[in-house]
């Protein structure tokens, strides 16, 4: 596990998700990337039930591929904590607790190996709903964000040939080391945006 960035991948007019996709794919390949492996990240929403005037609260289930044996609860505040795969199940004994809301949201796509870094490329869902493209980078050598975040953004201009404007490094992670939790929240950062676009 190196450093990470999440990156939401414009669509081109005119193209669908998949031929955007393929695009990408092929570009990743000529740049001399090795197909590696499917990828998924999912995300369920659950609301508490509120009680005795308390406000609802949020809390989010994650789950990714690169982490198979893994359940990521994030809550609103940012605080995110790992737990093993069985959380679900807990969590669907506590519908007096938490009610599910909305319909689940995930990215999934191809991953790539290239060197230091690997590529995932994706679709976002929600339902059968298409509503975007995320790229992950990765840089295995490094633990520290703000050591390689424009390394990152360098590289990511070089296997798309467009100029790219990186996301914010991670909060309260620019000198810090980078972990898993580190990863999920940009993932759920980006789908509550895709969330939201679709509520709307």
């Amino acid at each position: 596990m190196g450093v990470t960035c999440i990156y939401p991948w414009p669509l081109a007019s005119g193209k669908n998700g998949q031929q955007v996709v393929d695009t990408l794919q092929k570009n990743v390949e000529l740049a001399g990337a090795i197909w590696s492996d499917g990828w998924c990240v999912d995300c369920e929403t659950y609301q508490s039930v509120a009680s005795m005037g308390s406000p609802a609260k949020m809390l989010h289930i994650l789950h990714n591929t690169e982490f198979p044996l893994s359940t990521f609860s994030c809550v609103e505040n940012g605080c995110c904590l790992i737990s093993d795969r069985g959380f679900d199940s807990i969590l669907s004994k506590m519908k007096s607790c938490y009610e599910r809301k909305g319909a689940k949201i995930e990215a999934k796509g191809q991953r790539y190996e290239l060197g230091d870094f690997v590529i995932k490329i994706g679709q976002v869902t929600v339902g059968v709903s298409f509503k975007g493209i995320l790229i992950e980078v990765e840089y295995l050598p490094c633990l520290v964000a703000s050591q390689c975040w424009d390394l990152l953004q360098e590289f990511l201009e070089g296997i798309t040939g467009i100029a790219v404007t990186m996301p914010a490094l991670p909060i309260k992670k620019p000198e810090s080391k980078f972990k898993p939790c580190d990863t999920i929240l940009q993932y759920l950062e980006q789908f509550n945006k895709w969330k939201r676009t679709s509520s709307n």
